[in-house]
């Protein structure tokens, strides 16, 4: 599969040179992404409002990528001020919590002062879900009884 490049539209992509999204096979590789609006190109000066749009971002550039939330398997949070980060923890809890992806919290510098956190995901397209998984089984399963196969038991 060719590598493919996802742009969210942001003039920061041309002139520095870099894709909001990177997918690679299976794999999607998102930069490290900040609260800008880029409809209006304006950022909040509140760190939970800039920590939503940033993952709005994300979602988009993971939707584009024929992906999402669900197969995101590691993030990275910059902030610079690491106390704010649990300001932000119902915001991220409400996409994270259930998929609970490895993750690295860090404080740093951002290249602009209004920026307050700034996050990087990579995630796995997976090839089919656990439900469409169990379905597969159910109908092997089934296509082995009609065909008088006896079905497999595990030994006691």
């Amino acid at each position: 599969m060719a590598r493919r490049l996802i742009s969210s539209g942001s003039t920061f992509e041309k002139s520095i040179g870099y894709s909001r999204a990177v997918v690679d096979g299976d794999w999607i590789f998102v930069s490290g992404t900040t609260g800008f609006d880029y409809s209006n190109m304006t950022i909040s000066d509140d760190v939970v409002t800039q920590c939503a749009q940033a993952l709005k971002n994300i979602e988009a550039a993971l939707k584009q990528a024929s992906s999402g939330f669900a197969d995101v398997v590691r993030v990275r949070y910059l902030m610079t001020n690491g106390p704010d980060f649990e300001r932000c923890w119902e915001t991220v809890g409400k996409v994270f919590a259930d998929v609970r992806p490895a993750c690295t919290v860090e404080v740093v510098g951002l290249t602009d002062p209004r920026m307050q956190i700034e996050i990087e995901v990579t995630a796995l397209r997976r090839k089919t879900s656990v439900k469409s998984k169990a379905k597969g089984k159910a109908k092997t399963a089934a296509k082995a009884k009609k065909k008088g196969k006896p079905k497999a038991t595990k030994k006691k």
